[in-house]
Formats: structure tokens, sequence, C-alpha cells
């Protein structure tokens, strides 16, 4: 190593003289500090998503109605979260891409290079917006339906997979706070 510049060897002493807090340091926050992290309800709900929708993309990998390709993507995790969100957001009559960025909460970015995808896949296609002939739509095609199908079928499986787990109640109760909480 290198000699040291004098110029910065004069703070060296300062810094080190400096005293340290023991709540500044990382040996201060002790695991038991720390189980709040983990047992919050955000954790929980996003925890719960993430194995809903694995289930979901499971279902939807296995379900007749899916085309061979979608379904063979699907089950090598190829298709993911990502692709639900354009799946749960695009409306049958379709949408503008920012319609469909802000309703799925991704930037109109994400959401154009998400459609491109799902485009080279068959599941979208755009097509000009009558309203606005500089405009562009994003549909779903046949394929797009089946996927959207599947999706219904496999969404309403979980949900009963879910129940079983729980119980019916315990699931009423969660959609009615969820529903409160979100509007």
């Amino acid at each position: 190593m290198g000699e040291v510049n004098p110029f910065f060897s004069q703070f060296a002493l300062q810094f080190d003289a400096m005293p340290t807090s023991p709540a500044h340091t990382p040996a201060a926050i002790a695991p038991s500090d720390t189980p709040w992290r983990t047992t919050h309800v955000g954790h929980w709900l996003r925890l719960a998503l993430q194995r809903f929708d694995d289930r979901t993309m499971v279902l939807m990998a296995n379900h007749p109605g899916v085309p061979l390709g979608l379904s063979n993507l699907a089950a090598r995790a190829q298709v993911g979260a990502a692709h639900l969100h354009l799946t749960r957001h695009l409306p049958l009559a379709g949408a503008r891409l920012t319609e469909l960025a802000h309703a799925a909460g991704m930037t109109k970015q994400a959401m154009g290079s998400l459609v491109t995808e799902c485009e080279a896949w068959g599941m979208v296609r755009r097509e000009a917006d009558p309203s606005d002939a500089r405009a562009r739509r994003i549909v779903f095609t046949a394929i797009g339906l089946a996927w959207l199908q599947a999706y219904q079928d496999a969404v309403r499986q979980a949900e009963a997979e879910l129940r079983a787990a729980t119980s019916a109640e315990v699931v009423t109760v969660i959609a009615i706070g969820l529903e409160a909480y979100c509007t």
C-alpha cells in the first residue's frame, strides 16, 4: 500500500477519536429486535400474493385450454408475475398502453416491454384505436383469451385451496378487510 497523503492523515486521527454510539453499530441490532420485519401484515400479504401467484401459474401451465407453447413457457417459469399483471388488467375491449400501465401500477416502458413479449407469444396484438388514429390499443388474441380463461379457472382453484387451508369464513374476512383497506 502507498504512503498516505499528509492532507488526509490529519483527519484520520479525528475520525478515530470520535466516539461511536452502540446504538449505531450493526451489532446493536440483535435478532430479538427484528421480529417485526417478518411478522407485520405487509410481509404476510407479500408472501400470500407470491404463493397465490405461484400456485395460479402452476395451474395455468397445466390447464387443458392453454396452447402448448404458453403452457411450456409457464411450466419453465418464463411467464411470471409481470405477465399476470397484463392478464389481470387488460380489459376485454382492450386498452391503450398508458392505461394498461397505470392500471397495473407499472411504468409505460415496462408495460411496453411486457406487451411486446406477450405479442411475440401470440397473447395480444396492437391495433388502431378507433377513437384516435394516432393511438394503438392492446387487445387479447384468441390465444390470449384462452390464457385469460385459464387464469380465471386457476384463480378459482387457488381460492378454493385457500378456503380449504383456512376456512370460508377466514377467506371472506380477508377479502372484505382487504377491499376496505384498498378502497
